[in-house]
């Protein structure tokens, strides 16, 4: 291994380490192929998976945040209350993983609300971060800022600033920033880096599992030394689970992005845990609060965002 970063002569940068709680079957790549209808049938294994993402992060003595759907919370209870024990911070991924653009502002406001309650009952602690399921806060939906703040969340961290099938709000700053002039609320984007004069997603998830750990550790290291910004970085209980079912209807593309390199994530996870300093995403947000950008939308977004 090459030596630890940070480098001994400077100041330690400490990035922010989060982890979407959601179960194999409630993924993205298979919300064509498996209902919601069928959730309730099939056996879940988040528990175990949290545990184990638990277990790693005691070995490093790192803290962090777990993003959770309301819907786990509730059949998980216990598995809550061990994740705050142990000094992570719970925070919310809303009820069941539906993306913010396929709501209203009405039912945006329910999904948060509902989601936020059951947490809360469960761990016995304010909640006061969120993220959207699939970084779905995008140019079609900066009203969902207004909602959030309105609610009392003190920070998002739900947008992914770049070019993507599934996602992405490339106009968006790439380091933490103000969408609502009138609220402290911030938004931190998961991590990009800048490659050729192009920002490439290296927050984490299945680019972390499919590209070589060299990647991730050159994003973050530019991200910490060139921009002097702490890095995002996130990822699922499944992925530290090669064992569990596949989907063989689902579609090749869908596949190959859910079970590549399963086998080798929680290794990977375990390196990127020792090398760089890592804490809860509470704590970024209240370091990056005093130079976070103001959001300027364009006059399109403006009259969605009113």
């Amino acid at each position: 291994m090459n030596a630890p970063f940070p480098d001994p002569a400077g100041p330690a940068i400490v990035n922010g380490l989060s982890v979407d709680v959601e179960d194999w079957f409630q993924v993205g790549a298979f919300e064509n192929v498996i209902a919601r209808g069928e959730w309730d049938s099939i056996k879940t294994r988040v528990e175990d998976n949290v545990y184990r993402v638990i277990d790693l992060f005691a070995e490093a003595d790192v803290s962090a945040t777990f993003f959770t759907l309301g819907w786990v919370a509730r059949r998980h209870p216990n598995m809550i209350r061990r994740i705050v024990d142990a000094g992570h911070e719970i925070a919310s991924h809303g009820y069941d993983h539906a993306r913010v653009f396929t709501f209203t502002p009405r039912e945006f406001a329910e999904d948060i609300r509902k989601a936020r309650e059951i947490i809360e009952d469960c761990s016995g602690v304010r909640v006061t971060g969120y993220r959207a399921p699939s970084f779905s806060i995008d140019s079609r939906t900066p009203w969902a800022f207004a909602e959030l703040a309105e609610q009392g969340y003190l920070y998002s961290s739900s947008v992914a600033p770049v070019v993507h099938d599934h996602y992405g709000w490339p106009e968006a700053p790439r380091f933490a920033f103000r969408p609502l002039p009138w609220s402290a609320m911030i938004e931190i984007p998961v991590t990009t880096a800048m490659l050729g004069g192009r920002r490439v997603a290296a927050g984490g998830g299945g680019f972390f599992r499919v590209l070589p750990y060299a990647f991730s550790r050159w994003a973050i290291r530019q991200v910490n030394r060139v921009d002097e910004r702490p890095a995002v970085f996130y990822f699922h209980p499944w992925e530290v689970d090669p064992q569990q079912p596949r989907v063989g209807h689902a579609p090749l593309r869908s596949r190959f992005r859910h079970y590549t390199g399963l086998a080798k994530m929680a290794g990977k996870l375990r390196e990127l845990v020792h090398e760089f300093r890592w804490g809860r995403m509470d704590m970024i947000a209240h370091r990056e609060a005093a130079r976070a950008e103001d959001l300027v939308l364009p006059a399109s977004a403006q009259e969605i965002a009113a």
